[in-house]
C-alpha cells in the first residue's frame, strides 16, 4: 500500500539514556535524512550504519554525532522505505533531531503508525499485530512466551488452518452437489460430517485457552482474605518483596483493598490485600468488608488465612462455603510462632483434615510465615496451577488466545460450524447447511485481519506508542 506521507517519531523514551533512536517511514525518508545528515552517501548501503553529523537544516548547525541506518522497502518492518538515526540519549539532543526531521519534511507519526502501516502493507497479520503489543507490554515470562510465538504466527497458523478447513468443507460440499442424482457421490455426507466434527474439535480446544489466555495480560486475582489479624498483610508485602501494606497488631487497620502486580512461576497475579472479614458496626470498616466481598466475588484465586494451629471459626467455614467454586488455599500464617511445626508441602488437590475441611474443596495448605520467609517458596510453587493450570499442564509452548476479541470470533465460527454439522445431519439439503461455513469464515477472516474493519483497526492502534 503506497503511502505518500513520510513519518517521523522517537522510538525510545526521552529522558536520560546512553543513547535515543529517531525512526522515519516512508518515500522521502532517504532523503530527509541527507538534508539533516548531508555526509553520507546519495545510495547509502542498505542496513549498514554510517556515522555521521546530524546538522539543522535551516542554520547548518551541528545538533549531535550520529548513526544512521536506512532500510529500503519492502525488507523493513512497515514495508516501506525506512531509516533510523541513533543519538546520544537524553532530553535535547533527541528532540532537536525529530524537530530537524519535521523541518525537513517529515510529519509526526501517530499512535502505532509504524504498526499500521506493517499491517497495512502486507508485513503482519492482525493477530502479529496485537502481539506486538503484548511483547511491549509483557512484565512476566508467560506474557512473553505466548505474545512471542504469537508474533512468530503461532497463532495465525493456527487460525489459517482452520480457516482452510472451512474452505476443504465447501470444495468437498461442491463435489457433493456436482453429483445430486448418485447413490453413491464423490464425497459421502459421513466423510463430510466426521470432517466437521474435527474442527469442531479443534476449535473447542483453541477456545478451552481463552480464559486463561486473558489472565495472562490481565494477571489472575488473587485475593489475600480472613480474620482481622490474620497475617493478610504481611503475607501481601512477603509476596511482593516490599513494604507496601500497613501491618500492626490492631485488628482492622487495612481498610480499603491494596492492589499489586506480581511475577509468580512466570505468570502475573494481581495481588489483592482486603480489610478483616467480621461483623462490625464501623462505618469505615464496614465499608472495607463490603469492598473485600466485592473482590471475593471476582477472585481467581482466594488465599484464605488463619493463624497456625487455630481450628477455623463457624464463621469461617461459613465463608469457605460461600466461595466453594473459587480454588482456594488455606494459609496458616505465623508459623514462626510455633518453633516445632514445620511447613507443608503443598499437594493439589489436598482437602483439608475432617471436620475442616468438610465439603470446601480446598485445593491446598500450606504453612508459613511471613516474617521468616519459611513456606513462602511452596505458596508460590502452588498458585500456578491453580489460576493457569491448563498452561502449566500444557507444559510446552502452543496459541493462546489472549483477548477476547479472538475469543469472540472463535466463538462465532464454531456456532456456525456446530450449525451447519446439525443442518446437514439433521437431513437439510447441502446447499441450505453450507450457508452456515461462509459466517464462520468470515469470523476467521475478520480475526486475522484479511477483512479489516477500521473501527477495530482503530481500536487496536490507539494503544500503541507514538514510535511503534
Amino acid at each position: 500500500m503506497a503511502n505518500a506521507d513520510t513519518i517521523v517519531a522517537l522510538g525510545t523514551p526521552p529522558g536520560v539514556a546512553a543513547l535515543s533512536v529517531i525512526r522515519l517511514s516512508g518515500p522521502s525518508c532517504a532523503e530527509i535524512v541527507r538534508r539533516i545528515c548531508p555526509g553520507i552517501p546519495a545510495e547509502p548501503e542498505p542496513r549498514r550504519a554510517m556515522l555521521a553529523r546530524a546538522l539543522d537544516p535551516d542554520t547548518g548547525a551541528s545538533l549531535d554525532q550520529v548513526l544512521v541506518t536506512v532500510f529500503p522497502g519492502p525488507e523493513s518492518y512497515t514495508g516501506e522505505d525506512m531509516a533510523e538515526v541513533s543519538c546520544h540519549g537524553g532530553w535535547l539532543s533527541p528532540a532537536l533531531i525529530l524537530e530537524a526531521c519535521l523541518c525537513a519534511g517529515a510529519l509526526r507519526a501517530q499512535e502505532g503508525e509504524f504498526t499500521r502501516r506493517a499491517f497495512l502493507n502486507g508485513k503482519m497479520d492482525l493477530l502479529q499485530v496485537e502481539a506486538v503489543l503484548d511483547l511491549i507490554e509483557s512484565r512476566t515470562p508467560a506474557l512473553h512466551g505466548a505474545a512471542v510465538h504469537q508474533l512468530e504466527r503461532g497463532l495465525s497458523r493456527r487460525i489459517g488452518g482452520l480457516r482452510e478447513g472451512l474452505v476443504d468443507l465447501e470444495a468437498m460440499l461442491m463435489h457433493h452437489l456436482d453429483f445430486p442424482e448418485e447413490d453413491d457421490p464423490p464425497v459421502p455426507t459421513p466423510r463430510i460430517l466426521a470432517r466437521a466434527g474435527d474442527l469442531v474439535g479443534m476449535m473447542e480446544e483453541l477456545l478451552r485457552t481463552a480464559p486463561e489466555g486473558e489472565l495472562l495480560r490481565e494477571g489472575a486475582v488473587t485475593v489475600l482474605a480472613g480474620l482481622p489479624n490474620s497475617g493478610k498483610s504481611s503475607l501481601f508485602n512477603a509476596l511482593l518483596g516490599e513494604e507496601r501494606a500497613i501491618v500492626t497488631e490492631v485488628p482492622g487497620t487495612t481498610r480499603d483493598a491494596l492492589e499489586a502486580v506480581v511475577s509468580l512461576g512466570g505468570f502475573p497475579f494481581r495481588l489483592v490485600d482486603t480489610a478483616g472479614l467480621r461483623e462490625t458496626r464501623e462505618k469505615v470498616e464496614r465499608m472495607g468488608v463490603e469492598v473485600a466481598r466485592r473482590y471475593l466475588r471476582g477472585a481467581d484465586v482466594i488465599l484464605f488465612c488463619v493463624e497456625a494451629e487455630r481450628a477455623l471459626q463457624v464463621s469461617e467455614r461459613r465463608f469457605l462455603d460461600e466461595v466453594a467454586e473459587t480454588p482456594v488455599v488455606l494459609v496458616r500464617t505465623k508459623s514462626d510462632l510455633h518453633a516445632g511445626e514445620e511447613p507443608r508441602a503443598p499437594r493439589g488437590p489436598e482437602p483439608l483434615p475432617e471436620p475442616e475441611g468438610a465439603g470446601h474443596g480446598i485445593e491446598g495448605v500450606v504453612s508459613l510465615s511471613a516474617k521468616t520467609g519459611r513456606g513462602l517458596e511452596q505458596l508460590r510453587d502452588l498458585l500456578p496451577g491453580l489460576a493457569f493450570r491448563g498452561l502449566v499442564s500444557s507444559g510446552a509452548e502452543i496459541p493462546v488466545l489472549t483477548r477476547r476479541r479472538h475469543a469472540g470470533a472463535i466463538g462465532v465460527a464454531l456456532e456456525e460450524l456446530r450449525a451447519f454439522v446439525e443442518a446437514l445431519a439433521g437431513g437439510l439439503p447441502a446447499e441450505v447447511a453450507a450457508t452456515h461455513l461462509r459466517p464462520a469464515e468470515t469470523a476467521l477472516e475478520e480475526l486475522l485481519g484479511v477483512i479489516p474493519r477500521e473501527e477495530v483497526l482503530d481500536r487496536l492502534f490507539q494503544d500503541f506508542c507514538i514510535g511503534k
